[in-house]
């Protein structure tokens, strides 16, 4: 579905990116593990490379909240390849204060919060947008979450450490309205931008928490990275042309 198409995913030595990552060489591309993690980002690339995908899946630096380090990227990628499909803004970057409770968040950390996710998404579709105007066409995909859609279920995380941070929500709301906006400047430009929207991913979360969160969905509840491939590869490939600024869930029926 892929065929040599070269895709750019941010965060991609994470959990997720990882999975798009390989989603993407099997289906014939190439992908970009977009990281600041380098270490990380290798061995993810060397991971994959092992499974018979050799030469689909390199390593580039990237910082997102960097305009230099982005553009170092592209830059890099158009002499490699000669073009750039797609870029997938999945990076996560937080402080080691992210994760607290409402009343525990100072506005220094809520700000540098919503500066490094949202700001990095931001600049990162800024400066892929541009390159893929003067290249007549691209696809940008940004990841959002159910918690942007809808309020947090605050009651599933009752008798653990785990909260809704309230960034997230601020983040992934803003998300899911910088895709609208962009598809719309962007429309008469041939770049498409949409957004994907994941439930929970299973990762260690406590039993307590998963019989909650799991109680509400249809049939599956927590999602592994691999149930999230279907949506991306549409997005991805040419049988979406005609969709733009549109955001697709993906939570097992959990926020119904």
């Amino acid at each position: 579905m892929l065929k040599d198409k070269i895709v750019v995913v941010t965060g991609g030595a994470g959990l997720i990116g990882r999975s798009f990552a390989k989603t993407i060489a099997e289906q014939g591309g190439v992908a970009v593990i977009a990281d600041r993690d380098e270490s990380g980002g290798r061995a993810a690339v060397e991971a994959i490379q092992s499974q018979g995908y050799s030469g689909q899946v390199i390593y580039g630096k990237l910082d997102i909240t960097s305009k230099q380090s982005i553009n170092d990227l592209i830059a890099d990628l158009h002499q490699r390849y000669g073009s750039i499909d797609a870029v997938v803004n999945n990076a996560y970057p937080r402080t080691k204060q992210y994760g607290r409770k409402f009343e525990d968040v100072t506005f220094e950390d809520f700000n540098q919060n919503v500066s490094l996710h949202l700001g990095g998404y931001f600049l990162t579709a800024q400066q892929f947008a541009a390159y893929f105007k003067t290249q007549g066409s691209g696809n940008i995909i940004n990841m959002a979450s159910i918690y942007g859609v809808i309020a947090p279920r605050f009651d599933i995380y009752d008798g653990t450490a785990m909260t809704m941070p309230v960034e997230y929500a601020a983040i992934k709301s803003a998300v899911i309205h910088l895709t609208k906006y962009m598809a719309r400047y962007f429309q008469r430009d041939n770049i498409r931008v949409n957004c994907i929207s994941p439930g929970g991913i299973l990762d260690g979360q406590p039993t307590e928490f998963l019989e909650r969160y799991n109680s509400r969905a249809s049939s599956k509840g927590m999602l592994d990275p691999a149930d999230l491939q279907g949506v991306l590869l549409f997005l991805l490939g040419n049988m979406s042309t005609y969709v733009n600024g549109q955001n697709i869930v993906v939570d097992d029926g959990w926020s119904l």
